[in-house]
Order: C-alpha cells, then structure tokens, then sequence
C-alpha cells in the first residue's frame, strides 16, 4: 500500500489504519462518534493526501477541462475553485472532482484516489485526440494534503494569517509558510466550515508543526484534533454530498445525483465554451423528461441502519435503491440517501427499506439532512 507523508503522524496518533483505494489510511484515531461530534463543535484535521492532484499547464489547458468538465470552466478566475465532473460518453459519471485556477493557463484538478488511475489516462488521451498543447502532470505523490474542517477551525487560521479567513468559498489564496508555497482552498467535505491545504510532502513535518503549534491535538479539549475516514464518511452523509460508488458512477446518470448545479447544458453557448464529454447523452435524457429516479433523502424509524444496495419499497412496489445511510451523530437519527422514483419525491411521504431479512420503515426527508450553524 501506498502511505501519505502523514503516516508517522497516524502512528504517532495510534490510528487505526486500514487500506482505502491502495493507500494505508486512518480510519479513526479515538473513535468515530467522538470525531464526527469534535468536527461538529470544533475542528477536525484530515490527511486527505490519498486522492489525486494533477496539474493542467498550457495554452490549450483551459480548452481540454472545458471539454472533460460538466461546468463552465472559461469565466473562472484565477483564485477561483469549482467542483464539476467528468463525466463519459453515456452520461454517467466518470469522478467528481474540484478545479483549481492557479493562472490563465494553468488549473490544478482534484480526484477521487480511486479513480486517479483511470483518470489520467482518459486526460492524456482527450489531450492527444485534439494535438492540444497541454502538459499534464501528475502531483499526487510529490504533494500532501490535508483539510481542517469545523465551526472553530478559521479563528484559529486567524492567528496565523489574516487573509484566509477572508476568503469566500471555493475561492484558495497561494500562500508562503516559511519557506514552502502551500494552497489553502475555501473548501471541505464536511458541511462545515474550513479549508483544504496543498503542500509539497517533503515540507509536511515542518507545516504541521506550524499548523498545530500551541495546540495540544491528544487532548480531548483540544480545538482541533485528528478525524478518519470513518467520520469523513458520516460527515458527508450528514451534509448530503454524494460519494463516488454510492451516489455517483459510471452506470449512474448525472442528472440524477442532486448536483445539478455541477452541470452545465449550455456550456457551449456564449465565448470560450466547448461541449462537454456525456453532454449529447444528458441533453437528450432532460429532453425526455429528465431520469426516472433521482438522489433522495430518508429518515429511518429505530436505530437499524440502512445500507447501499438495500431496496427502498412502497406498497411492495420496488421504487427505489439505497446508496449510503448510518446513524446520524449530529440528529441522533438513523439516515440514508438513495435513488427513489421522482413522483415519491415529496418530504413526508412514507416509504418501506427492505433489509434481505425484514423490512424499516422510513419518510423522505430533504437534502442536506445537516446544515451548518451560519
């Protein structure tokens, strides 16, 4: 397995790590409820290493993200993030991803890990396809990240810096700590507020000790502490972000995972747009009357949990398939998220979960189930 520049920080912190997409990952630190609740009230760190950077440079680079990107890339400005997927030839999901624009000419994309592997080479052959003068660089391995995420988390940046907390959202500032050139992205996984940090993997030691300086991270009162992906999953789930295999994936229709704003049908029109991969296939399925099921929320009844893959059922009638659920330590309820049948989309309405074994009983709820204390 393929370790981030912060596994000596998972071991120093006795994580429990485990292999996530061929990387050895902390799944928690102290436990999943406690890191979720800490996040929830306070701040949470993250090694987020494992999924890919690839940097676009050239004067063709804006032109090929236009054409594997769902949204507008042309107005971004530099500064400026945005989350978008690539999507294939069927209009199903190839990743979901976040664009960086560093320059005119020059963006840096964040993957899903498990889909880096794929991923470049569909960019190199996009690339070559057009003879489009574009250097794409894979950073992965040379770079670390990391995002701190919860409701103190920016009066805590504020110590050390004064600009970031400024920040709107999706919007990263190019930031010199010491001697290392670091991003620091208005951004996160979480529902709540915080940011996401680039850095070169060789600088990680210095820039954590930067980062966590005066902050006793062992401590249970401590403003920021370590978080795994087990609470990066109920995090998400919380805040109704789809998960790539879950909500999002190749057999899936875009239009039919909740991020609609990520989808840019008239892309082409106006200056510098291009049509995107999948785009012919999804204009023709919203000409159709759009797909026939769409993400949905559910809150369940008791504490049995629903689980991907489950069938979501109504007066024995198969109206729908579960993609994520578990027990929610912010509302103290048993939530899921899944595809259900348009017409069933009303909040309220009742529906059955059949577990393979009996059947939990559970009302669409709307999306997020959690939102963020403003």
């Amino acid at each position: 397995m393929l370790r981030t520049p912060l596994y000596n920080f998972h071991v120093e912190h006795k994580a429990n790590l485990v292999d996530f997409a061929g990387w050895e990952m902390p799944l928690t630190y102290y436990g999943l409820i406690d890191e979720h609740k800490q996040v929830r009230s306070s701040g949470g760190l993250f090694d987020v290493s494992h999924m890919g950077r690839v940097k676009f440079a050239g004067r063709h680079a804006r032109r090929l993200l236009e054409r594997v990107c769902s949204r507008r890339i042309s107005d971004m400005q530099p500064g400026q993030c945005r989350y978008s997927l690539v999507c294939n030839e069927r209009g199903g999901v190839k990743d979901d991803v976040i664009v960086y624009r560093l320059d005119d000419d020059e963006f840096l994309v964040v993957v899903n890990a498990s889909n880096r592997a794929k991923l470049l080479p569909h960019f190199e052959a996009v690339r070559s396809s057009n003879d489009w003068a574009v250097k794409i660089e894979d950073q992965t391995e040379s770079t670390a990240m990391v995002a701190l995420q919860g409701p103190k988390v920016m009066e805590l940046i504020s110590k050390y810096s004064g600009e970031i907390p400024t920040l709107k959202k999706y919007r990263f500032a190019v930031k010199n700590l010491l001697v290392i050139k670091i991003i620091v992205s208005r951004t996160g996984y979480t529902g709540e507020d915080g940011v996401e940090v680039i850095l070169p993997a060789g600088s990680v030691g210095m820039a954590m000790k930067f980062l966590l300086q005066g902050a006793d991270v062992g401590s249970p009162t401590a403003v920021l502490r370590p978080a795994g992906l087990g609470a990066r999953d109920t995090l998400r789930t919380e805040a109704g972000m789809p998960l790539y295999g879950h909500e999002l994936g190749e057999d899936i229709n875009a239009l039919s995972c909740g991020v609609d704003f990520a989808i840019s049908l008239d892309k082409d029109q106006g200056a510098g747009g291009d049509r995107f991969i999948g785009m012919d296939a999804l204009v023709k399925a919203r000409d159709a009357g759009g797909p026939a099921r769409k993400l949905a929320g559910f809150i369940l009844d008791g504490k049995r949990s629903a689980r991907q893959g489950m069938k979501i059922v109504q007066g024995g009638k198969d109206v729908g398939t579960v993609t994520s659920g578990c027990p929610s330590p912010t509302l103290g309820v048993c939530i899921a998220m899944g595809f259900l049948d348009v017409g069933l989309s009303a909040s309220g309405t009742p529906v059955e979960i059949d577990t393979g074994k009996g059947v939990l009983t559970a009302k669409v709820a709307p999306l997020p189930f959690y939102k963020a204390p403003k």
